[in-house]
């Protein structure tokens, strides 16, 4: 029986610490990011990556070939990406985590983001609907 309480206390306290996780500074995900090509998945599947570049520059590519162009700033305690395809800012908090960054979208049905491989490799991009 004290082991079992035990164990419900470590379950308990460890959600308290996950829930208190504060998002990061802009000052943190630009230190993080820049330099870095960071590859995401959402439920296990793959999802896109994202080089980030000096001057938060970045480039998205949902893992086709084709990337997009954009830029990041800071938002209260968000990170928002535009492209140049898509005026309307799409922001997200980011949280470091022990096995990389995880990002919670601020709109629409809320989805999360995790880290799945960090590169110094430029994305590839083909661009569009080459050889066409």
């Amino acid at each position: 029986m004290k082991t079992l309480v035990c164990s419900l206390l470590v379950v308990a306290l460890s959600g308290l610490s996950a829930i208190a996780q504060s998002a990061m500074s802009a000052e943190a995900f630009d230190a993080y990011t820049r330099g870095k090509t960071l590859s995401f998945s959402a439920d296990g599947t793959p999802y896109g990556a994202e080089e980030y570049r000096d001057d938060r520059r970045v480039r998205w590519s949902f893992l086709d070939g084709e990337c997009r162009e954009g830029r990041w700033f800071p938002e209260g305690d968000a990170i928002c990406f535009v492209y140049e395809d898509d005026p309307d800012a799409q922001c997200w908090r980011f949280y470091q985590t022990g096995s990389g960054l995880r990002a919670e979208f601020l709109g629409g049905d809320g989805g999360a983001l995790y880290e799945t491989q960090a590169a110094e490799d430029p994305l590839l991009c083909l661009g569009p609907e080459v050889g066409v």
